[in-house]
């Protein structure tokens, strides 16, 4: 049995709102990393742009002072890749990853090859007994986008095949990390529950945040909902050659 990686990070991730989108298979297989395929629902390809906060962020155990708390905003796809073992490993590419801390943007650029930003962030969270009401902004190319959702207030267990599921139960990441390697990491979390959400809203300049062929596919969500989340563990990398 083979030994787990070290730890790299651990944080909590809370409050993700997940818009999803389907998008058609060859806008997303030229951003394929190597030994990796396209993960499909029910016949279709999905992307989601994502909001959610980064809580209690350590990494290799240590707390660095003022990047400990902070929101993320990024656009991911989802794949598969099929293990030495033979078993298939659901995961995620990132096409962009936004933050408002340089120094994260650099660190996991420079050690995982992922495609971070920064970007100014504003966040608002609002949860009582009534409903649940979550909203990021965010500055980029000079103007600032937004990312809305209101949901019921009580969050709920994911059903077996559902949309929620198949968004939700990835456990991999994967990234180019040259035209030789595919970086692989594992990410660390209990199933999550959900909030149905009842109202939502995007104000995003689409062409100019993720390029124009995602622009008439990133119109009219086809689900969204609020992932309740929890504390999290990224584990170390592996470099799976071509």
């Amino acid at each position: 049995m083979k030994t787990k990686k070290a730890v790299f990070l651990r944080a909590a991730w809370h409050y993700l709102i997940m818009a999803n989108y389907v998008v058609e298979p060859s806008i997303l297989e030229p951003l394929l990393p190597a030994r990796t395929l396209l993960d499909f629902y029910q016949g279709k390809t999905y992307v989601s742009i994502v909001g959610f906060r980064f809580l209690n962020t350590r990494v290799l155990g240590i707390p660095f002072p003022f990047h400990q708390n902070f929101t993320e905003v990024n656009l991911r796809f989802y794949v598969r890749h099929q293990a030495e073992d033979g078993q298939w490993r659901r995961g995620t590419v990132f096409v962009s990853e936004l933050v408002p801390k340089p120094v994260v943007a650099f660190l996991a650029n420079t050690l995982y090859r992922e495609q971070y930003g920064y970007a100014p962030m504003r966040y608002a969270i609002r949860h009582t007994t009534e409903d649940l009401q979550v909203h990021y902004r965010w500055k980029k190319h000079q103007q600032w986008h937004h990312l809305y959702a209101r949901a019921q207030p009580d969050s709920q267990p994911m059903v077996a095949g559902s949309m929620e599921e198949f968004i939700a139960e990835h456990y991999w990441g994967y990234n180019r990390f040259s035209t030789k390697y595919t970086m692989e990491y594992a990410v660390e979390h209990p199933r999550w529950e959900y909030y149905p959400v009842t109202d939502f809203g995007i104000k995003a300049d689409i062409d100019q945040l993720y390029g124009e062929p995602f622009t008439p596919f990133l119109q009219h969500p086809a689900s969204v909902f609020i992932l309740h989340g929890s504390d999290i563990l990224i584990r170390q990398g592996s470099k799976l050659s071509r």
